[in-house]
């Protein structure tokens, strides 16, 4: 996850200099700040410009690096303890608690990782393939939803202004294109994590089945262990492989879901997720993906500091901002390919399989 959460946009029709474009979006119990666009297309701290270089630079320079990481992963432990969110504790738990079974249980032993998987993410060395990043994982998405939401009075209304919208997003695209058409009775959420985006699908879609898809079996694991303490009536699958090649049936999900999963990724494996989400969603079926959004003004507008320390934490974070997402689900078959903010640093990206799809 990012700094700012944890891949420009067609569906935009280019702004003027000085123009601004306001997008109210409502979450169910909470109002949402208007989420505002800058005059960019995307930061100039991003992508080939002279200050992303530059940034990159100092990145390259080691010693300097490793202070950043030190840097970006105390602003997110501060946030969140400022935020009364116990990080230690609940780190503590998932350390000293049976979880290490329940890897063994979920791991796929034949899983071969790509190799943008094994770069440091996050400020952890190993990225995503540790104990402490998965121990830390919830944590570190309530302090990113409070660091989204500054002005929320709680982390629980943080976190509902951050998922309240993209959710109604996925809601209303699926009544606008596919209402008739298709019931969303499977869901797929590639990028799982813990599996906070997944039970966030399950309590807005309840009637369907969930999986949950990660290339972490320590993420995994912490996900199933919060998913046993809850006790969760209709359970959500985990599955250990790759969101480019899931090995899942074709045809067999309503909504394939991946929030905050893009700008971790190259380019090349952006559109692999998009095809393959394709694949195995039915006609009709939507894909719905929440990520930083590059026309973002608060993004634009962060300060050297931040966006220093952010770059830091995420190797591939360029390569997304360059990307032409919109354009991408195009090229891999999707229809009705919109794009929403839906926080003042999010979009939500939705679109549809066609429903002659063969």
């Amino acid at each position: 996850m990012a700094l700012c959460a944890r891949a420009p946009a067609a569906a935009f029709p280019k702004l003027r200099e000085g123009s601004r474009r306001r997008t109210r979006c409502r979450a169910s119990e909470a109002a949402v700040p208007v989420a505002e666009e800058g005059r960019l297309e995307r930061p100039r701290w991003s992508g080939e410009t002279p200050l992303s270089k530059m940034v990159g630079a100092l990145i390259s320079f080691k010693p300097l690096y490793n202070l950043m990481k030190v840097a970006s992963r105390q602003i997110i432990i501060s946030t969140a303890e400022k935020a009364n969110v116990p990080w230690r504790v609940m780190s503590k738990e998932i350390l000293e608690s049976d979880v290490y079974q329940l890897f063994d249980e979920l791991r796929n032993p034949n899983l071969v990782y790509p190799d943008y998987y094994l770069n440091p993410f996050h400020a952890y060395e190993e990225g995503n393939l540790s104990w402490l990043a998965a121990s830390e994982a919830e944590a570190a998405t309530m302090s990113i939803a409070k660091r989204a939401i500054p002005d929320a009075s709680s982390i629980e209304e943080a976190t509902q202004r951050v998922r309240g919208p993209s959710l109604s997003a996925i809601e209303n695209h699926h009544l606008k294109y596919s209402g008739n058409k298709c019931e969303i009775k499977d869901i797929l959420d590639i990028g799982c994590s813990v599996g906070v985006s997944s039970r966030f699908l399950a309590e807005k879609f309840p009637s369907a089945s969930v999986v949950g898809l990660d290339l972490s079996p320590y993420f995994l694991a912490v996900a199933e262990y919060r998913q046993r303490k809850e006790g969760r009536k209709k359970q959500i699958r985990w599955v250990h492989a790759n969101g480019e090649a899931t090995g899942l049936p074709a045809k067999s999900f309503d909504l394939v879901s991946l929030a905050y999963v893009c700008h971790e990724c190259p380019a090349r494996a952006i559109v692999e997720l998009a095809k393959e989400a394709f694949r195995v969603l039915r006609p009709s079926g939507i894909i719905a993906i929440t990520d930083n959004s590059p026309k973002s003004k608060v993004l634009q507008e962060l300060s050297p500091v931040l966006f220093t320390l952010l770059k830091s934490t995420e190797p591939f974070l360029d390569e997304y901002y360059l990307l032409d997402l919109e354009e991408a689900l195009r090229s891999a078959g999707f229809v009705n390919v919109t794009t929403i903010l839906t926080t003042p640093r999010h979009r939500t990206v939705t679109a549809t399989v066609p429903f002659d799809k063969i």
